[in-house]
């Protein structure tokens, strides 16, 4: 087993963004520099999380209440966080996620007008000491977003009002000028030029922390 602790690399952004696409790019960028990897996804990552994820974003006739969101994507968050993330993290690997826990900032503390400290507490008690090593941030209007995505079937959260969008996209950004690990990437530009920087980014990244990779 390599002992050698792996990094996390998470991709952040509205629906829309292109954040599927980019994470393929992310992937292969690793795979070509003979990185190990595990490539995951939040909310789910394993079959109980997973289903926690369908409970999430599934229509319901009765409101679903912002910190009802919240504690389920947490629930979520930790059966992957100790199923998934972690034990590939201690045997080397690298982990990249299609979202963690700055969506549950943006998405509940800034999209529903959560208390950004209880989201904090939770963030401590599921993962304190387990943070991004490096989140790209994927950037983009969400009115330009939703015209991406009008041709697709909606989850729950897909059909908010647009006035939610934005307020998701203002935490997005308060959470990038907050942390350095953020890169913001700007996702109105052309598909291939997103992805040559989104390569660029995280071949920056492993050069600085495995200067042998080629």
């Amino acid at each position: 087993m390599n002992t050698k602790q792996g990094k996390f690399i998470t991709l952040e952004g509205s629906e829309g963004v292109g954040k599927t696409t980019n994470v393929d790019s992310v992937c292969k960028t690793l795979e070509d520099l003979s990185i190990a990897y595990v490539r995951t996804r939040e909310p789910g990552g394993t079959p109980m999380a997973e289903q926690l994820r369908e409970n999430l974003l599934a229509q319901w006739t009765e409101p679903v209440n912002g910190l009802t969101e919240l504690f389920i994507a947490f629930a979520a968050r930790l059966q992957h966080v100790e199923g998934v993330i972690r034990p590939a993290l201690t045997a080397g690997k690298w982990v990249v996620c299609d979202r963690f826990t700055d969506a549950s900032y943006a998405y509940q503390g800034y999209g529903r007008g959560l208390n950004l400290e209880k989201i904090a507490v939770l963030e401590e008690w599921v993962h304190g000491d387990l943070q991004p090593d490096l989140t790209l941030y994927l950037d983009l209007d969400p009115e330009v977003a939703a015209l991406r995505i009008a041709d697709r079937d909606h989850d729950r959260m897909e059909q908010e009002q647009m006035s939610f969008f934005h307020k998701v996209r203002q935490g997005y950004l308060a959470r990038a000028a907050a942390n350095s690990r953020f890169r913001t990437v700007d996702a109105s530009l052309p598909l291939a030029d997103v992805q040559q920087t989104v390569c660029r980014q995280v071949k920056e990244f492993v050069g600085i922390h495995m200067p042998g990779a080629n």
